[in-house]
């Protein structure tokens, strides 16, 4: 895959994933098969309204879900299996900055999920 600018979005999304998750990308010794991909994870969490699995025994973030929530949902946007449902780097910052309102992602849908 050619390194192009929809591969930083999407690395810029997995990064959003780890740091508000606290771990990693792929966790192969995950307690649940459906936690080893973080992506499908937080989709998952996410679709079912478990957003709070995703930041257990950090406080600050508890307090502040809909924060959370608007990090998760422009992360999923970001890690989009197909290049062209990503946003640009523009359209990732005005999300975050909350001057355009962040629509529901669709699933990610990562590679390993198929396997």
């Amino acid at each position: 895959m050619p390194v192009t600018v929809k591969v930083d979005i999407y690395s810029y999304g997995i990064l959003l994933l780890e740091l508000n998750c606290c771990r990693r990308n792929f966790e192969p010794e995950a307690d649940d098969d459906n936690q080893m991909i973080l992506a499908d994870w937080v989709y998952d969490c996410y679709a079912y309204w478990k957003m709070d699995y995703l930041v257990e025994n950090d406080e600050e973030a508890e307090e502040d879900m809909k924060r959370v929530k608007k990090f998760f949902m422009v992360a999923l946007w970001c890690v989009q299996e197909d290049p062209s449902l990503r946003p640009t780097m523009k359209k990732v910052i005005q999300m975050l900055e909350g001057t355009i309102e962040v629509s529901v992602p669709p699933d990610p849908n990562s590679l390993f999920s198929s396997l």
